[in-house]
């Protein structure tokens, strides 16, 4: 099943983009959360990992790329969208340099648009995963070049995996 969270502080807005997915992605296996609180979507993202995230630009407590950027550091594997009516150049160069958009999706959205945007994004995820997959398969480093640091950090993921990887709430907390 594929996770798609979608932001926008007009809840309208995450309605009618929903139903939009629902009808032209009915192919994909998908579950989608919506959130009007970008404080609310982090903490979700600390504890569920979505294959995307689409967030609108203009919101009042928090900027679409201000989220998307702590989106990046919190769920790096999670491919980012932004959602936005500006047709501003600067917008799109701050979404990109800092949030490292994937893509824009304009209001209103065109159906088949928004298809192959997400089914892009979706491709874009697999193709990152399957990267990260094979460097992680290939052979470590000879024993002899690892720091003692490295070593025991292999030793502790291999006694418990997942031992290494941290949640953490927007604010830099850890989640236990």
């Amino acid at each position: 099943m594929r996770r798609i969270l979608l932001l926008d502080d007009e809840m309208n807005v995450l309605m009618a983009l929903q139903r939009s997915m629902r009808a032209q992605l009915k192919h994909l296996d998908l579950q989608t959360e919506i959130f009007t609180n970008p404080f609310e979507a982090l903490q979700r993202v600390c504890v569920c990992d979505f294959d995307v995230a689409i967030s609108d630009y203009h919101m009042p407590q928090m900027s679409g790329v201000a989220f998307l950027q702590a989106l990046k550091d919190v769920a790096p594997n999670t491919v980012r969208m932004m959602l936005t009516a500006s047709t501003e150049f600067e917008t799109a160069i701050s979404a990109i340099n800092e949030a490292h958009v994937f893509r824009f999706i304009p209001k209103p959205w065109q159906l088949a648009d928004l298809q192959d945007n997400i089914g892009e994004a979706l491709a874009m995820r697999d193709r990152l995963l399957a990267d990260q997959a094979a460097s992680r398969a290939q052979p470590a480093r000879d024993a002899s070049q690892l720091t003692p640091q490295e070593l025991e950090a292999q030793r502790l993921e291999a006694e418990e995996p997942g031992i290494l990887k941290v949640n953490r709430a927007p604010d830099g907390s850890i989640i236990l």
